[in-house]
């Protein structure tokens, strides 16, 4: 099963609420989610090709005694180190045969230059291929911001879980409202059209359920 929730907000009335609900800087994020769920870990760093990403955890851990891989964002953009460090692991963890645990939080992929020149796309689509082709379980769980392909890029298909502060979306809706020629006014009236509330997520499908903060 996914981590339990380390929160006990309410589900957000609004797409605006759920997206200010994710974006609190005093919320967990996944160090916080990591060490409640894992009595032991050990990081991996690196995506063999002299890159690495601060703002992804990876690694093994212990839980009940059995070793699960993690590839666990912490809220920054998403940079493609971390895309192919974490490519790196989920094919590591079919190769020993142990399952994944991912935890989704991130306003998406980085996206300046020196993204750009590192291969950003590439990375990424790297990352989409390791997780259509695991060979173990993998197991998603979204804990804040979802942010496009950035963050859908972590998601086991079929298997991706939300908390009450998170929300997933295809773009953010200050970008959106931006591209339909909206005013700042409008941002959040876009942000309920987006239809990414956790609950909206359920009646979707794009995730299973909302983990509640006891289980």
């Amino acid at each position: 099963p996914p981590p339990r929730a380390l929160t006990s907000t309410a589900l957000p009335r609004t797409g605006w609420d759920a997206v200010q609900q994710a974006r609190v800087t005093t919320r967990p994020r996944a160090e916080a989610y990591l060490d409640q769920y894992f009595t032991h870990r050990r990081d991996l760093s690196g995506d063999r090709c002299g890159g690495t990403d601060p703002g992804l955890l990876c690694g093994v851990g212990l839980h009940d005694g059995r070793a699960i891989a993690y590839v666990a964002q912490c809220g920054t953009p998403t940079r493609p180190a971390g895309y192919r460090t974490a490519a790196r692991v989920v094919r590591l963890a079919g190769r020993v045969g142990i399952p994944v645990l991912t935890l989704i939080d991130t306003p998406g992929a980085a996206n300046d230059a020196e993204a750009e020149r590192a291969g950003a796309g590439a990375a990424i689509a790297e990352l989409f291929s390791a997780v259509a082709a695991a060979r173990t379980p993998l197991t998603s769980l979204l804990i804040g911001e979802g942010g496009s392909g950035g963050a859908l890029a972590l998601a086991a298909p079929g298997n991706t879980w939300a908390t009450a502060d998170s929300y997933f979306s295809v773009i953010a809706p200050e970008l959106a409202a931006a591209i339909l020629k909206r005013g700042p006014e409008q941002v959040p009236r876009t942000a309920d059209q987006l239809r990414l509330r956790p609950q909206d997520l359920v009646e979707l499908g794009v995730v299973r359920g909302i983990v509640a903060p006891d289980h």
